[in-house]
């Protein structure tokens, strides 16, 4: 098992990697009239739209850095994860606390702090410290593992903040600077460009992660990835820290690099800040995510391309998310959508993959109308849609009809595996396909009978029940699959299940 756990965090050229001091893994919306949004609008009003250049970085990390701060965790070895290591890279010992550390970014004069889920998850003691060595006890306000966001507070007024931006305005190839305590270093700026938008790389929810609503049993699953990259230099401790353009507005919040050695290589990603404030917000007001449901499934974003092609749409003629299945008494059913419809746009902004349609219905509550654009049979058609609130896991669990439509979607069947081949494969877990249904996600996708399928999000596969309750808790989100094909090499595919 501790060979496939690693195959799982090592999959694909790269390694993805949390970035913050230990291995841990691991999350804002404050609506125009709000406090903490009037306090973002009214900070930094001195900085000038100088033309880009060292005079913006100047500036930009002068009116920054007294906004983000350093946080320090301690975790209790009672629950600490076994794969956990120190920041010296030694493994915990069991009654040994684990030591953490990352950034944050203040939001508001009155204390509210930015920082990602992963660098509070299981902490029994957060401590922050700002760049003027003043050290608080933080409340932890909430958190929402979907998403790698979390709210804190510090008993604090008057603080500097960072100034709002707006993500959707950003481009590739504008400068941006990067802003955190790496390595448990003093307030360090790093400068690179934009590389891309909304992109997936399949970090939220895998193993070793802890959803906390799917845990009370009230929520599913439903990891949003739409991250903004970067080349800006991150390295472990930048986690929950500042992406901000030279204007000093705040863009993103770092959360992941990816890296063959856990240090910086070229590629980071932060979380977009017009998702981010939604999600903040909610953790404020309500303590957890209030999420608006369409309720349509879609292909995966390393899927969509051939998914098309699969359907004899050739690339380039049409931009926009495939509709793979419509879930019955939704908000999608409601609007008249149907399976095989092209969604081109909502409220006007055109959608060109999955990752950008998940962030923006990520964006809203239930109750919420949106405004769809969407072709079908050659005709752009428009509708509005209400959103719903997101069912429970039980009421989902307990439903047969959702089972059986995910897996006409899947077309797949499964059995325990065998005694002679978990000694053969050298697993402790998993489930073997048996047959695969022409049109299908595994028929369209390749995947053979004969292969194993050994976790789902991280969490083990041991009996057909196993992969059923896997399937039923994350059918509203990307869900990541480590299989093991019939001639034994590894496979990590990512599959839609809706939104």
């Amino acid at each position: 098992m501790k060979k496939i756990l690693k195959i799982i965090v090592l999959f694909s050229i790269v390694q993805i990697f949390s970035i913050s001091c230990s291995d841990k893994k691991q999350s804002s919306d404050f609506a125009p009239g709000d406090g903490i949004v009037n306090a973002y609008l009214a900070g930094n009003e001195e900085m000038d739209d100088k033309s880009e250049g060292i005079g913006d970085f100047v500036a930009a990390s002068k009116a920054v850095m007294p906004a983000v701060v350093h946080i320090k965790t301690i975790i209790k070895s009672a629950t600490a994860n076994n794969n956990l290591r120190q920041p010296n890279g030694t493994q915990s010992r069991s009654n040994v606390p684990v030591m953490a550390s990352g950034s944050g970014v203040l939001i508001s004069q009155d204390g509210y702090i930015a920082t990602n889920n992963h660098v509070i998850e299981n902490a029994s003691e957060i401590n922050v410290i700002l760049p003027d060595k003043r050290e608080f006890k933080a409340e932890l306000i909430g958190r929402d593992p979907n998403t790698d966001l979390a709210l804190l507070r510090i008993k604090a007024e008057g603080l500097p903040i960072v100034k709002l931006g707006n993500s959707d305005n950003v481009q590739i190839g504008e400068w941006v600077l990067a802003i955190g305590y790496p390595f448990s270093l003093n307030t360090t700026v790093t400068a690179g460009i934009i590389s891309a938008k909304a992109r997936s790389i399949g970090i939220i929810n895998r193993q070793g992660s802890t959803n906390s609503q799917a845990n009370s049993g009230t929520t599913a699953n439903t990891a949003i990835e739409s991250f903004i990259q970067t080349d800006a230099a991150i390295n472990p401790g930048n986690s929950g820290g500042a992406l901000v353009n030279t204007k000093g507005e705040l863009i993103g919040i770092n959360s992941a690099i990816a890296s063959q050695t856990g240090s910086y290589a070229g590629y980071a990603f932060a979380i977009p800040v017009n998702l981010a404030k939604k999600i903040l917000d909610d953790l404020k007001k309500y303590g957890s995510v209030n999420r608006g449901i369409l309720g349509v499934a879609f292909p995966s974003p390393s899927d969509e391309q051939r998914y098309f092609k699969q359907q004899g749409i050739a690339l380039g003629t049409v931009n926009g998310v495939y509709i793979t299945n419509v879930m019955s008494k939704s908000a999608a059913a409601e609007a008249g959508l149907k399976e095989g419809d092209i969604i081109q746009s909502i409220d006007g902004i055109q959608l060109s993959s999955s990752t950008e349609f998940s962030e923006r219905i990520a964006r809203h509550r239930p109750d919420d109308v949106i405004k769809l654009s969407y072709l079908r049979d050659g005709k752009i058609r428009n509708a509005s849609a209400t959103l719903k609130k997101e069912a429970p896991i039980k009421a989902i669990a307990s439903s047969n009809e959702s089972l059986s439509q995910i897996y006409a979607k899947l077309g797949v069947s499964f059995a325990p595996l065998t005694e002679g081949q978990k000694e053969y494969f050298n697993i402790n877990s998993g489930v073997v396909v048996t047959n695969v249904r022409e049109g299908g996600f595994f028929d369209h996708n390749g995947i053979p009978v004969g292969t194993i399928i050994a976790y789902i999000n991280g969490k083990p596969i041991n009996s057909s029940k196993d992969i059923d309750l896997a399937f039923l808790s994350a059918q509203r989100g990307i869900i990541q699959v480590f299989a093991i094909a019939p001639d034994g090499s590894k496979v990590i595919f990512n599959l839609s299940l809706g939104t």
